[in-house]
């Protein structure tokens, strides 16, 4: 009975990094590449190589294996220190919807007016 209470809580922590490292991928992948080196953090391909392999990592090997805690690792290093950085520049380092041909890098270019 110990030993079925112990694999449900660690399958529930191996679901847990699942979920986690792929939040940060997804995030990651819909922030603009200019972001990254406005923040003056790496390049927006090296984030989404690393958090890609710390996911599959994660959905392969077992908990306990030290390779998933090596993507852990990465997977909080960017959602503590790079998607706050990101997150903290004008329009929050996502990708722009919409938008006029006319607007610069501080809004809308209005004529002068």
């Amino acid at each position: 009975m110990l030993m079925q209470g112990f694999a449900g809580f660690m399958w529930l922590l191996s679901m847990a990094l699942i979920i986690f490292s792929g939040f940060a991928l997804i995030d990651a992948a819909t922030r603009r590449e200019d972001a990254y080196r406005a923040a003056d953090k790496q390049t927006k391909p090296f984030w989404l190589i690393i958090l890609a392999i710390a996911f599959v990592v994660n959905l392969i090997f077992n908990i306990l294996s030290f390779l998933p805690i090596i993507g852990l690792i990465a997977t909080i290093v960017y959602m503590v220190d790079v998607r706050p950085a990101l997150r903290g520049l004008p329009g929050g380092g996502r990708a722009r919807r919409g938008g006029s041909s006319s607007d610069g890098p501080y809004g809308p270019y209005n004529g002068g007016r």
